[in-house]
């Protein structure tokens, strides 16, 4: 016979009863159940794992490789391990238990969710990031997980991985070491901020790291980082800390580099600007489908920031030098597809010019800047 956690669970909040073994082995005999050692056990670890994991899918988070863990309704799960999305053979059984489990992460970092208030997007304390929408909004309760990295990957690992040539890997360490302004730019998983942290694990040891973020990402080897984190606003609509306010205060804070997790909101005329006054080296996240797409997109956040069009290419024109563009190929695979060098044409508009760009088997193609990344060596 198969346990319904859930008459379990009734029955030990009738008698106010903690889910320990001699409780719920009582409870289990009361509905009529065979009491063995491994029942009440598998029981117990069931009953905490809701209340203080994440329920059915505690071990999909827990498992080798896995990035995301996205639930759409009680009976269809889905995992990405690397090589793209597949059904795990788990489920909830019920709505109500998506619904309880979203509504009691959301609790555990003090957010509201509820039929008000549908949506939620938050970071756990084990660094997993959550985004809930309840089933008023979307049919049925979503969850999607972001599991963060469990190991750094340095640019040897990409190159190892296949991901990178050596002659890419010795450019991005010019880059790096020549402080040249750079943006990782890519679509939603392809590795952007893995690739931001690799770049940000080659600075210095001697400079200093100051790292603003929406919610904590960046982990990068490197002895002297100190990060700023956004906070959304309470129920009340008080508290909020926008990443605006983060960058305007790390500049007070002696960065040797500003870093900016992603960019995408008004923040980049504050991180353009503080670019623009003497700290060199700055690098960011952007998604954008292309190198050559970013300008276009930065247009888009500049306008955000309340910059006009000439005055955001103007000031990315002189504060931001080159794009490395990474691609997740239909397999699963992450690759460095291209670097370009940002620079502003007759109509003072900036473009990103090809510089060097590989393809799927490695082979480099260069590229009219390619002589222009001579000047980091």
């Amino acid at each position: 016979m198969t346990v319904d956690l859930d008459e379990v669970r009734a029955r030990l909040s009738v008698r106010g009863e903690p889910a320990r073994p001699a409780e719920v082995a009582d409870a289990l005999a009361w509905l009529g159940h065979v009491v063995s050692d491994d029942a009440v056990l598998s029981t117990v670890a069931a009953l905490r794992r809701e209340s203080e994991g994440a329920g059915a899918i505690d071990d999909l988070l827990r498992l080798p490789g896995v990035t995301d863990v996205l639930v759409n309704g009680p009976d269809e799960v889905w995992i990405d391990r690397g090589a793209g999305l597949e059904r795990a053979d788990v489920g909830f059984g019920t709505e109500e238990a998506v619904r309880r489990l979203a509504v009691r992460l959301a609790a555990q970092v003090g957010r509201r969710l509820d039929d008000a208030s549908p949506f939620v997007d938050a970071r756990m304390p084990d660094g997993t990031r959550v985004h809930a929408a309840l089933a008023c909004v979307a049919g049925r309760t979503c969850l999607s997980l972001r599991v963060p990295a469990r190991v750094r990957m340095t640019l040897a690992d990409w190159e190892a991985r296949g991901s990178i040539t050596s002659e890419g890997v010795c450019l991005l360490r010019r880059l790096v070491a020549g402080r040249a302004a750079l943006l990782v730019s890519g679509g939603t998983g392809s590795g952007k901020t893995t690739l931001l942290a690799a770049l940000l694990s080659e600075v210095s040891p001697s400079e200093r790291l100051v790292i603003v973020e929406d919610s904590r990402e960046l982990d990068p080897e490197h002895p002297h980082v100190v990060r700023l984190e956004g906070r959304v606003a309470n129920a009340e609509r008080a508290g909020g800390v926008a990443l605006t306010e983060l960058v305007r205060n790390a500049l007070r804070m002696r960065p040797d580099r500003l870093i900016v997790g992603e960019v995408r909101g008004a923040e980049l005329a504050d991180l353009l600007a503080a670019l623009n006054t003497g700290h060199e080296g700055g690098c960011g996240t952007v998604h954008a489908n292309s190198a050559a797409a970013v300008p276009a997109r930065l247009e888009a956040l500049g306008a955000l920031g309340g910059l006009a069009r000439h005055a955001l290419h103007a000031q990315a024109a002189a504060a931001l030098d080159v794009v490395v563009h990474v691609r997740r190929e239909p397999g699963g695979g992450r690759r460095v597809e291209q670097l370009a060098v940002l620079e502003p044409g007759a109509d003072g508009l900036v473009r990103a010019v090809p510089a060097i760009a590989w393809g799927p088997d490695g082979v480099p193609t260069r590229g009219p800047a390619a002589s222009r990344l001579e000047r980091w060596s």
